[in-house]
């Protein structure tokens, strides 16, 4: 099936994956990600609900676009 090998750079591989996201998550406020036009603000009184739909839309699209670039390495 898979060798010890392949299994240890998978995991090495979505530990640097998550990595990548904590950093983008961390730093996203302040490079105005979850604040753009079209993600999805409700406030009434002392309850707010909050939906990035267009932040989640873009950072799919980017991730789409680098998994294609990295399939057509190989």
């Amino acid at each position: 099936m898979y060798g010890l090998q392949t299994i240890g750079k998978m995991i090495m591989i979505f530990g640097a994956v998550l990595i990548l996201v904590g950093v983008l998550v961390y730093f996203g406020g302040r490079l105005g990600l979850g604040r753009i036009p079209g993600d999805i603000v409700y406030r009434k009184g002392n309850f707010t609900f909050y939906f990035p739909l267009a932040t989640s839309l873009i950072i799919s699209l980017i991730l789409t676009i680098i998994m294609f670039l990295l399939r057509l390495r190989k």
